[in-house]
């Protein structure tokens, strides 16, 4: 495949070659907005020069400082996370946007404040998942003061305090994963749920869903007692083991936070294919090869990319024109992943 020409960069720009060679060569009296397409198509097509246009884009652009707080280092989840935020960082044409990352392998509400409270002077706004608790709330009404947004991301907390909440509408997966376990499940009979902790707001919105769902549209179907899973793979695998070997009946388990992998390690031990409907949140690597074997029915995902790109864009915004009064939210509609979707990971 031969590479773009300059002349290709121009018909997918719409401007001439000569527009084309002023852009790549910087020279003045081209405006921004055509800098802009010019750009956006040489990315699009993929034109060698794309990065040299960048960089004389933002050549002029002030640095925003973005600070990003995630759980377990090494989690798949977490680490595409801070991919996807990299790559859109990179991808801005508003300001050079630099992240300063920060994991939370152990997720407790005090080492949650203390990354917050460090981060100040460090940068310009900062995005954060974790804990709903007192000391978090103080951590983010400290940096309010400072002049430093907080957003919570994927789950929320600080309400009324931080500037806005990124994320799927939790009450709804929840709802959701209960619409999937009883149009799979063979029959009606037990279901099962893992959320990480009373302190993750999200899990408690998606348990809530969950169970609301059951109550209203299927009340055919026994929940058993939420059962917490800390997020660990081998708490949640020995909580699953011991539900299968108690349960025979049991045709339905939704694990609404982390520790997935051992509630799918312990189906695909325990049942065939099918007899349980298992359903979790995020597509990995691991969740990825449950679906292809049949012991996981339905990944339900975060689009972790559109919210990078849309949270890094108002933050930059949030910047120039200040901390609102009114904190908000802002949902984006949850991926839904079965045995026969195509898989780009």
């Amino acid at each position: 495949m031969t590479r773009p020409t300059i002349a290709d960069l121009a018909r997918a720009a719409g401007v001439g070659t000569a527009t084309v060679d002023r852009v790549l060569n910087g020279r003045p009296n081209v405006r921004e907005e055509t800098v802009r397409r010019v750009h956006d198509a040489a990315e699009r097509i993929g034109y060698h020069g794309a990065n040299i246009i960048r960089h004389r884009m933002l050549a002029d652009k002030p640095e925003f400082r973005l600070g990003l707080i995630l759980q377990k280092s090494q989690h798949a989840f977490y680490q595409e996370t801070l991919r996807l935020f990299e790559a859109q960082a990179r991808a801005s044409t508003l300001r050079r946007v630099q992240i300063t990352a920060k994991f939370l392998d152990d997720p407790n509400p005090e080492g949650l404040a203390r990354l917050l409270v460090a981060m100040k002077g460090r940068v310009d706004a900062v995005a954060a998942t974790g804990l709903d608790h007192h000391a978090v709330t103080q951590a983010v009404q400290e940096l309010r003061a400072s002049g430093i947004p907080v957003y919570s991301l994927l789950s929320d907390f600080a309400q009324g305090v931080r500037e806005s909440y990124f994320g799927t509408n939790n009450l709804k997966v929840g709802r959701i994963a209960g619409w999937f376990i009883s149009r799979l499940a063979r029959n009606p009979g037990k279901v099962g749920l893992f959320i990480g902790g009373p302190r993750f707001h999200g899990h408690e919105l998606r348990e809530t869903g969950f169970r609301s769902y059951f109550r209203e549209s299927a009340p055919d179907f026994l929940l058993l007692e939420t059962q917490i899973n800390l997020e660990t793979r081998q708490l949640t695998y020995e909580a699953t083991v011991n539900l299968l070997s108690r349960h025979q009946d049991l045709v339905g388990l939704y694990c609404a936070g982390g520790g997935m992998e051992g509630a799918i390690q312990a189906v695909r031990e325990m049942r065939k294919p099918g007899q349980v409907v298992l359903i979790v949140n995020e597509l990995t690597p691991e969740s990825q090869a449950g679906l292809q074997d049949g012991s996981l029915s339905v990944v339900l995902s975060t689009p972790i990319k559109q919210i990078a790109a849309d949270l890094i864009q108002q933050m930059i915004e949030a910047s120039e024109r200040g901390l609102t009064e009114t904190p908000g939210q802002r949902f984006f509609p949850a991926q839904i992943w079965t045995p026969e979707s195509e898989f780009m990971m």
